[in-house]
């Protein structure tokens, strides 16, 4: 993933993916948006795990860091749901 958007989104994000609606245990993969910051760490990026619960608006989602499982707090706008 790049460090920078291209030209033609840079600066926009759209309201919806901003407000997306995730429910526990759903599968969601981590991809970083580039207009909100991020609070966690650089080697989560590109991984999936599930969701397992809220606090407020951010998600807690469960990951696999190599044999140990380990749990994010991530906003909804830098997670992808999987199907």
């Amino acid at each position: 993933m790049g460090k920078s958007k291209k030209i033609r989104t840079k600066g926009k994000i759209k309201l919806s993916s901003y407000f997306k609606k995730l429910k526990d245990g759903d599968k969601v993969t981590i991809i970083k948006e580039l207009t909100v910051r991020a609070g966690f760490p650089k080697r989560v990026i590109g991984k999936s795990g599930q969701v397992a619960s809220s606090r407020g608006r951010y998600k807690l989602v469960e990951i696999m860091d190599g044999k140990a499982k380990k749990t994010f707090i991530i906003h909804p706008v830098h997670l992808k749901k999987l199907e």
